[in-house]
């Protein structure tokens, strides 16, 4: 089994559910970070969600990881402390209140 740490980052997202990760077939893969930054001179809320590709089941359920939370101008905001484990077609998606205002930074490990 290969171990790949990977960085994948979006910028300027805004008012339209983005899709930052997918993870492709044949992988697990365990989120180990993920940072969100303000770059609007206002506060913004965001939203990021875990899209499940999985149909049935128990892990059939879109979650989300945060709803709705304020960051202020100029901030940034770690999301993820832990680990968040997510299989082959999974999608992690980030939307904010206000166009073109969030840059994120998603910290993962891709297992093979």
């Amino acid at each position: 089994m290969a171990n790949t740490f990977k960085l994948k980052t979006d910028t300027a997202i805004g008012t339209t559910l983005t899709t930052v990760y997918t993870v492709p077939q044949a992988t697990t893969t365990v989120v180990i970070g993920c940072v969100l930054a303000n770059i609007v001179n206002a506060q913004v809320k965001t939203d990021v969600q875990i899209v499940t590709a999985s149909v049935v089941g128990e892990n059939a359920d879109d979650v989300y990881l945060i709803k709705n939370l304020p960051v202020p101008s100029g901030s940034s905001f770690e999301l993820i402390e832990g680990k968040v484990v997510l299989e082959a077609g999974d999608m992690v998606k980030v939307e904010s209140d206000t166009a073109s205002s969030v840059d994120i930074a998603l910290s993962v490990l891709e297992q093979t």
